[in-house]
């Protein structure tokens, strides 16, 4: 496990053998566990770790963690002054070939570097099977997609952004067709699909998915995800996500398990 920087603090004691007590962090953690696997608690959820998925842990929220015996585990830390997480809650990703050959190099490295960008860069790289998405790079259009990346089921639409921002619908608008090659509703509908991705492989109803990122019904959302990835919700989770993932643990009669 790498080290950690200024900022950390264990609320109820320290790490040990088996376990981590609930603790904040003053800085954005990414945890991976390459090898065994580990049970996260963190805002009244649970969320069980292997191989193929990490956890993004923002800072300032509590959380606590219980080791297998056989668990090997990555953790790459952020300041959040200096880094920018797309996510406002714990969110569990895919973690891609790329990006686990990434991390256990620097699992093994003795160099201890902590914050890099590039790597931030890389983490933050969305699911696997996410459809390419460009980033705008205008002020006011970088503007909307940093905060629609954080909150995908923003209803506001381009008129209503532009408004709040001060400029017009048609500089917004055509902002994002020439940075990114596509209108505003094509990239807000392809980033609300990538979101949807890891939500689904937490076990999550395509009903409560559709809604958490923004459609309207649940029935235009698997339409639009049939359209972009060739199946519906429903099959996607049992064709492709069968694998073992990261899943999130819930005790008692709504216990949910990995999809099958």
């Amino acid at each position: 496990m790498t080290g950690e920087p200024d900022g950390y603090r264990a609320d109820d004691g320290v790490i040990d053998a088996g376990g981590h007590p609930p603790h904040v962090h003053t800085f954005h953690e990414f945890l991976y566990v390459p090898m065994g696997h580990i049970v996260v608690s963190a805002q009244g959820r649970e969320f069980e770790l292997g191989a193929r998925a990490a956890l993004w842990i923002p800072a300032g929220v509590l959380h606590g963690a219980r080791f297998g015996d056989d668990a090997v585990i990555a953790v790459e830390a952020f300041e959040a002054e200096e880094f920018t997480l797309p996510y406002a809650e714990v969110t569990p990703v895919g973690v891609s070939d790329g990006q686990r050959r990434l991390l256990l190099g620097r699992l093994r490295s003795t160099r201890g570097v902590e914050g890099d960008r590039e790597v931030f860069a890389r983490l933050c790289a969305t699911h696997p099977d996410s459809l390419p998405l460009p980033q705008p790079t205008s002020a006011n259009a970088a503007v909307v997609a940093r905060e629609l990346s954080r909150t995908p089921g923003d209803p506001r639409t381009a008129t209503e952004w532009a408004a709040g921002l001060y400029t017009s619908s048609t500089s917004l608008r055509r902002a994002f067709l020439a940075e990114t090659g596509l209108a505003f509703s094509e990239w807000r509908t392809r980033l609300r699909l990538n979101h949807s991705l890891c939500l689904l492989e937490q076990g999550q109803l395509v009903s409560a998915v559709a809604a958490q990122v923004g459609f309207v019904s649940t029935n235009g959302y698997i339409l639009a995800f049939r359209r972009y990835f060739a199946c519906t919700p429903g099959a996607y989770v049992r064709q492709v996500l069968a694998r073992p993932a990261g899943r999130e643990v819930r005790r008692g009669p709504d216990r949910v398990t990995a999809p099958r």
